[in-house]
């Protein structure tokens, strides 16, 4: 069976001009992918025109959609006054059982809130969270959520995102047991706020039941040693750690440039040394780690950055690609089934009583 994606085509800083020839670049990759390409049927068919694609290509349909959530739009324009808007239309082919998968490069809360509006959220799940990957030295990737989705988190929420980024690592990358870590500002169980510290027990309590391969409490540097498979932080933490290395990325690039113009010296240096930069701009390059899974939904949702360009976006599109041919979904809802086993029904993962002490209700969950 082909896997079925639909792409926003009109989202993003760019829109029509890096989505659609990055979607003919990834059905010349993929044989057995098929793309609902939603959006205004005249722009798309005069763009694919432009870049000189088949009008009529067996893999590709247009889907109408006569409306485009801005980037700066309110959530609320989004979800309630453009109800035929790329975003909706796209994410609705999930739920209407025609494309496994939706990729959009538009604005992140129109599209998280569509999303989990239109499609609901896995049983167990509270919020869906937004995961993506970061190089490490280890020659890999760290997965690192949430990204932005959930500022503020209870402890439980915490351990939701750490059994969903475990069930994408261990469908997408094939690991049997993926390592979990707890972002903090140190490695002792006794340091970070009380979100932190209670999210750190009941992660430690899944560990004990066999339901999360939690090591503990790592710290930021850990994101690139590659210390752990799986990074947990709350959705503040986690955008501005994903800001600040792309910030750094940037900036390394330029002060090499710069270098290599203003001194003849390392000029030449560099030329000896090209075949190692390139290999290093290469591994480091974000465009390679486009594409942010929202987690926790009935359906798969992928997150292009809005500025990509059509080598990042192409990279979003693999992303879902992956998710959608190891049935993603499936994995994460069967991962939440087991949890807690022998809990009382009427007690959701960590649910609190406002009348108890955090600490005794904590203590009640394990």
């Amino acid at each position: 069976m082909p896997v079925r994606i639909a792409i926003d085509s009109m989202g993003g800083d760019h829109g029509l001009p890096v989505t659609i020839p990055a979607a003919f670049a990834f059905l010349e990759r993929n044989a057995d992918v098929e793309l609902l390409l939603v959006g205004d049927p005249v722009r798309i068919a005069e763009r694919i025109r432009l870049e000189k694609k088949p009008a009529a290509h067996p893999r590709v349909t247009i889907v109408a959609a006569s409306e485009v959530v801005e980037m700066d739009d309110a959530i609320e324009v989004a979800l309630r006054k453009k109800k035929d808007s790329s975003i909706r239309i796209a994410v609705t082919q999930i739920k209407e059982g025609r494309a496994d998968a939706c990729v959009s490069a538009g604005n992140t809360g129109a599209l998280m809130a569509i999303s989990r509006y239109v499609l609901k959220t896995v049983e167990g799940i509270d919020r869906p969270a937004i995961a993506t990957v970061m190089p490490n030295m280890a020659g890999g990737a760290t997965t690192v959520l949430d990204l932005g989705a959930n500022v503020d988190c209870a402890p439980e929420h915490l351990l939701q995102f750490g059994l969903m980024g475990s069930a994408l690592v261990a469908t997408v990358d094939g690991k049997v047991r993926p390592t979990v870590g707890l972002l903090n500002i140190g490695e002792e169980i006794i340091k970070g706020n009380d979100v932190v510290k209670v999210a750190g027990e009941l992660m430690r309590a899944a560990a004990d039941r066999g339901e999360l391969n939690f090591v503990g409490n790592v710290e930021g540097n850990d994101i690139f040693t590659g210390a752990v498979d799986v990074v947990v932080c709350d959705g503040f933490v986690g955008n501005v750690a994903l800001k600040t290395t792309e910030g750094l990325a940037q900036m390394l690039g330029g002060f090499i440039r710069e270098e290599f113009t203003r001194n003849p010296l390392t000029y030449l240096a560099a030329i000896v040394a090209l075949p190692v930069l390139n290999r290093f701009k290469k591994r480091v390059d974000h465009r390679r780690y486009n594409g942010a899974s929202l987690l926790g939904l009935r359906g798969l949702v992928v997150k292009s950055h809005g500025s990509a360009d059509a080598f990042a976006f192409g990279y979003a599109l693999q992303r879902a690609y992956e998710a959608a041919r190891h049935d993603l979904s499936s994995r994460i809802a069967e991962a939440m089934r087991g949890v807690g086993a022998g809990r009382s029904a009427s007690q959701p993962l960590g649910a609190v009583d406002a009348d108890r002490p955090r600490a005794e209700q904590v203590a009640s969950l394990f």
